[in-house]
């Protein structure tokens, strides 16, 4: 318990020290709420509904695999949902060749393939573990 508290006043002192900054910095803190505010809108409106959603739609797969899969889209889920701005050109400006240079689709995919093959893997590794175990 006093652990948790400790961790706990760690982590407001954090939150504190974030708010001293963005009200007292050079941030403006007018543009920081409105993206707090989207932050928190995309989270509650789109990432939350969307994981709800694939929990319920992998009930029906053998318990062995759910976790597995739940948890390789959530992360799938949520690198998309980063890359999506990027992937989309929002910032691109063609006076500024720099700004967002990189072929971010290609990126994407490559990055969700890793995921996927990274899970494959794993469960792979985890269910010849589980045999392991159970021969001895």
């Amino acid at each position: 318990m006093r652990t948790r508290i400790t961790v706990y006043a760690i982590g407001a002192g954090f939150i504190l020290l974030g708010l001293w900054g963005v009200l007292t910095g050079t941030t403006n803190p007018r543009g920081w709420g409105v993206w707090f505010a989207g932050a928190v809108v995309v989270h509650d409106g789109i990432f939350v509904p969307c994981v709800l959603l694939l929990g319920a739609l992998t009930t029906r797969l053998p318990a062995s695999h759910r976790r597995f899969v739940q948890a390789t889209l959530v992360v799938g889920g949520s690198v998309a949902l980063v890359a999506l701005p990027m992937v989309l050109g929002y910032g691109r400006r063609a006076d500024n060749p720099s700004i967002l240079p990189l072929a971010y689709g290609r990126n994407l995919i490559i990055a969700l393939s890793t995921i996927a093959v990274v899970a494959v893997v794993w469960t792979a590794l985890v269910r010849h573990r589980k045999r392991f175990d159970d021969t001895r």
